[in-house]
């Protein structure tokens, strides 16, 4: 078994879209570690509907390549296709980040997803959640990765969020630029 780390995200009926991802996730795969729910800003996008975006831990023994053909099929059954523009509105976009400490392409996955290092709404949820726990390809734990990243022009806030009767997530009482470190 392998530690599992995804990211999820979705900018048409984000609230909905999610609860309905983490229930497939956990149907699929048992329990999760879930981080909380942070809305963002699009980056690239000319849709400018914020996303929410989330990242979930799980243990599992599927492949990289079960994973990935896993998360795809879901992503179909909320509308996503192949053929959709990269900077398209989507309703569920799951990456799967890392697979335990592989690193390189694996089953044509490259692994750890480089977005963790670059995109705020990847490494910070990722960085709440296994605060300790390190990058597999520079090994350095995902807290100092966060404390030492540079937002630019990135703007992301926590939310309240809930999922099966339980609060996952709550807003910080902070402005959203404070949360933004």
């Amino acid at each position: 078994m392998s530690l599992v780390t995804v990211s999820l995200g979705s900018n048409i009926e984000p609230a909905r879209h999610i609860r309905l991802c983490l229930d497939a996730l956990a149907d699929t795969f048992g329990s999760l570690k879930i981080s909380r729910v942070f809305e963002s800003e699009p980056v690239g996008f000319k849709d400018r509907r914020n996303f929410f975006n989330l990242v979930v831990a799980f243990q599992s023994d599927w492949t990289p390549g079960e994973l990935q053909a896993w998360a795809k099929q879901l992503e179909a059954e909320h509308g996503r296709t192949p053929d959709m523009a990269k900077y398209s509105a989507r309703a569920l976009d799951i990456d799967l980040l890392t697979v335990g400490d592989m690193c390189g392409n694996v089953d044509g996955i490259a692994l750890p997803r480089a977005e963790i290092s670059h995109n705020a709404f990847v490494l910070q949820p990722l960085a709440e959640l296994l605060p300790a726990s390190c990058h597999p390809h520079c090994r350095t734990p995902y807290a100092t990765l966060w404390a030492e990243f540079s937002l630019g022009s990135q703007r992301l806030w926590a939310i309240d969020f809930e999922w099966r009767g339980v609060w996952i997530s709550q807003a910080d009482p902070l402005p959203r630029q404070a949360l933004a470190r």
